[in-house]
């Protein structure tokens, strides 16, 4: 079975060294680096991107998850972390799950649903990276 391609189009703005305009799936972005790392800090750096991606996709897998069973889940708000530890980056999840009429075994099985997201099992599988030189 064949997904969907998603395609992005990332092109240096000139607004900083670093700056770039991302256009992706219809919607408009900005990219930059910290100061720190030399950019103007206009806009979020790629981990910024990709940490927010993967709380994203976690919210809305739990979402989804709830929606499928018909579980009362009210309300699901993810606080996502990134740093590195030597080579080694760590992304951690703080989940809030609210539904007053959600049993412990279902609130239990959302937390586990949440490590399941199919974001979280690309950075933990083995993706193909390519790289080709457009001409």
């Amino acid at each position: 079975m064949t997904e969907k391609e998603t395609k992005a189009e990332i092109v240096e703005n000139g607004k900083s060294i670093f700056a770039v305009s991302i256009s992706v799936s219809g919607f408009s972005l900005e990219g930059d680096e910290p100061v720190s790392m030399g950019g103007q800090n206009l806009a979020p750096a790629p981990y910024d991107y990709l940490t927010a991606a993967l709380g994203e996709c976690t919210a809305m897998t739990i979402r989804w998850y709830a929606k499928q069973q018909n579980w009362p889940l009210e309300k699901v708000s993810v606080v996502m972390t990134h740093h590195k530890d030597g080579k080694t980056d760590v992304f951690s999840k703080y989940l809030t799950i609210e539904g007053a009429q959600l049993t412990p075994e279902q609130h239990s099985k959302l937390v586990e649903v949440a490590g399941k997201c199919p974001v979280q099992r690309t950075l933990e599988g083995t993706p193909v990276i390519q790289t080709v030189e457009s001409k």
